[in-house]
């Protein structure tokens, strides 16, 4: 399991949500870029030196520090649409190779670059919205995506430190509660019958939690 690149956004145009600008146009970076948690969400901050996010009310923020996506699904969407589809396309972070990412249990640990390197949480799924549709000029593509139920992974950053393109990635902690990303993005788009078998993640960011509570009825 490994990094096949590191990518950081270049601010550009989004004629697709009143904030104006975007970040999603992620490329891969030379050398080691370092790792920060960032804060709570609404400064545009996120974990990577060199990034940020301008939808404020929507990205950023601890629990979406760093956003990854695996090579492996990419690959399959080229297949799917057709296309030639670049690291970092689908604004992701981080692009792996040999890690089902969407497999990943909420509160997992990667270990990435050794001893240096960053400690990064599995925090939740990422949710397509207008900026990723127009981006990919896919119509219909919010509705495609989510059948796929090919999210990724926001992390959280829960040690600083560099990563780098070939950092290995070691999984050092792995919950026991079953509760996957692929599971919780089913459960928060198509499927809210799965929501009560969320509240057996703790990491999950609270806004999710509180959807799993009212489904259950509990509070």
């Amino acid at each position: 399991m490994k990094l096949l690149s590191v990518n950081v956004g270049r601010p550009r145009p989004n004629p697709w949500k009143t904030t104006g600008t975007t970040g999603i146009d992620k490329h891969p970076v030379p050398g080691p870029v370092a790792v920060t948690a960032p804060g709570p969400k609404g400064t545009g901050a996120v974990g990577l030196a060199g990034d940020r996010v301008y939808d404020l009310a929507h990205h950023g923020g601890s629990d979406q520090a760093v956003y990854a996506y695996a090579r492996e699904d990419l690959d399959s969407w080229e297949r799917r649409l057709g296309l030639s589809l670049r690291n970092g396309v689908f604004g992701e972070n981080l692009t792996t190779s040999g890690l089902d990412v969407n497999e990943a249990l909420i509160g997992e640990r990667w270990r990435i670059g050794g001893p240096g390197g960053a400690v990064l949480e599995v925090s939740c799924p990422r949710i397509p919205c207008a900026t990723f549709q127009g981006w990919l000029e896919q119509g219909g593509w919010i509705r495609t995506f989510t059948r796929a139920a090919l999210p990724g992974a926001y992390l959280r950053v829960a040690k600083d430190g560099e990563v780098r393109a070939g950092d290995p990635v070691e999984v050092v902690h792995r919950p026991d509660h079953g509760v996957t990303v692929a599971l919780t993005f089913r459960a928060v788009t198509l499927e809210p019958a799965l929501l009560p078998r969320l509240l057996a993640a703790d990491a999950l960011p609270e806004d999710v939690r509180a959807a799993a509570r009212r489904r259950t009825g509990a509070h």
